[in-house]
């Protein structure tokens, strides 16, 4: 079993800053990839920023030159640097892991984490 845990979100006025970071403990063979989502309230969760094991990075349009993401695969933690944000980046901030629990192609996980709230007030 993968277990995220989340932390860094906070309220903060627009224009500012935030950092929000992710570790992933227990069992697993890798991690493929691992990334941020956001849902805002009535509306459906969306990718914010992925990057994978090799450091391929994918971002949502709205957040390019604004955001990164990186990771530090020997601490299987990833992070999301969040600047110039704006009201419309709050929401409940996810994040993802995916890859493999053991040496088995049959062995994929995608766990989330427990969500950590990000408020931006104009």
């Amino acid at each position: 079993q993968v277990q995220l845990v989340e932390s860094g979100g906070a309220l903060v006025q627009a224009g500012g800053s935030l950092s929000l970071s992710c570790t992933a403990s227990g069992s697993f063979f890798t991690i493929n990839s691992m990334g941020w989502y956001r849902q805002a309230p009535g509306k459906q969760r969306e990718l914010v920023a992925d990057i994978n094991l090799g450091g391929g990075i994918n971002y949502a349009d709205s957040v390019k030159g604004r955001f990164t993401i990186s990771r530090d695969n020997a601490k299987n933690t990833v992070y999301l640097q969040m600047n110039s944000l704006k009201p419309e980046d709050t929401a409940v901030y996810y994040c993802n892991a995916r890859g493999y629990a053991t040496h088995s192609t049959y062995s994929v996980y995608d766990t989330w984490g427990q969500g950590t709230q990000v408020t931006v007030s104009s």
